[in-house]
């Protein structure tokens, strides 16, 4: 995944690095778009309009991408692979200057093209499947739930940034973690408890490059088909799963202010961070304010 892992587990038994290793590594085989040997790269290879089997984990991260593009009206699109390695941030690595409009246009993306039933999938055009936005997260889950299948009750897992905890920490208290700052932020950090919940942030100081003196930000807005620029510093989103935290935390990134009104009809405990003017504007949604309250 390009990225680090940490855990703090209540009386580790021993050998659990590697066993966390060895899971992380089954998501990796399973869904990078880095490794041309993983089972996305292959589908993203496969003739469209071929079914394709996929394994357990890729399909329930498909599903999962596919119903949040429904529901955020394509602010996320797990469809995405052309415009990402043509913006620069895919295996192709940076480009020099900017993609032209007809470059843009020609790409083939969007969620439309991609067609699942239950374990199997196909694509209907050559569009190429990123799960960047949400693979940290299922990777966060998939340690957690083989914890717990070891019945290890207590623990705190990163990925990337993005947490989840479970149970408490040997003095009785919950795993407090601290809101990622946004860089030259003065906002006030938040604290929440993770228990029993999960914390993931799509950040535009995260990755980025500069052309002409202006930042583009890694995150794609699907319907523009161009790097965000609608001011949006970070958004952080709880949820108990984390693959879903990860996933609603781009689609709101790309929605903007605006989409502050579909994280309270979803239900989701969600802060979004701002640029205004030469500061900062903070939104949270209700279902976050009622946990700080």
């Amino acid at each position: 995944m390009g990225t680090s892992w940490s855990a703090r587990i209540v009386a580790a038994p021993d050998g659990i690095a590697a066993r966390i290793q060895a899971e992380l590594d089954r998501v990796v085989a399973e869904m990078s778009h880095w490794d041309p040997a993983s089972a996305l790269s292959r589908f993203n290879r496969s003739e469209p309009g071929r079914w394709q089997p996929l394994p357990a984990g890729f399909a329930e991260v498909l599903a999962a991408a596919l119903d949040i593009a429904e529901k955020s009206e394509g602010a996320f699109d797990p469809a995405m692979g052309a415009l990402v390695d043509l913006w620069g941030f895919g295996p192709p690595g940076p480009r020099n200057g900017l993609p032209g409009d007809a470059e843009i246009a020609a790409a083939i993306t969007g969620r439309a093209h991609i067609e699942q039933d239950d374990r199997r999938a196909r694509r209907t055009a050559l569009a190429a499947l990123d799960f960047s936005g949400i693979a940290k997260g299922h990777g966060v889950d998939r340690v957690a739930e083989m914890l717990r299948s070891m019945e290890i009750p207590d623990f705190l897992i990163e990925v990337g940034g993005e947490l989840r905890g479970e149970g408490i920490k040997p003095d009785g208290q919950p795993w407090w973690v601290d809101f990622e700052p946004v860089p030259g932020s003065p906002l006030v950090t938040l604290r929440v408890a993770l228990h029993g919940l999960s914390i993931a942030t799509s950040g535009d100081y995260r990755r980025s490059f500069s052309h002409d003196g202006r930042s583009y930000a890694h995150t794609l807005d699907p319907r523009t088909r161009r790097p965000l620029k609608n001011r949006v510093a970070s958004v952080s989103v709880l949820h108990p799963r984390c693959m879903l935290a990860d996933a609603w935390a781009t689609a709101l990134s790309v929605l903007g202010p605006e989409g502050m009104a579909l994280a309270e009809r979803e239900g989701l405990a969600a802060h979004m961070v701002v640029r205004e003017g030469n500061g900062f504007a903070e939104h949270l949604s209700p279902a976050l304010d009622g946990m700080l309250a």
